[in-house]
């Protein structure tokens, strides 16, 4: 299954659902990253981390490793 971390540059798509098993899976679901939400890869960094995401209207910059637990539809 894709996740947010295999997103291309520019790509939208619907999370399907977030890992629980992933240690920050708590605060990616707080911030936002929830089920049926549309995201956009917006940037990356020279290293491919961060990774800056369009989510509700908002940049939102997360660590390539807590994108991984984004898995989208």
């Amino acid at each position: 299954m894709r996740t947010a971390a295999d997103m291309e540059y520019g790509e939208r798509c619907i999370i399907s659902e977030v890992d629980s098993a992933h240690p920050s899976s708590r605060r990616i679901l707080e911030i936002g990253f929830t089920p049926g939400q549309e995201i956009e890869l917006i940037n990356k960094s020279i290293f491919n981390d961060p990774l800056a995401f369009s989510l509700r209207g908002t940049l939102i910059a997360i660590r390539r490793n807590e994108a991984g637990c984004i898995k989208l539809a």
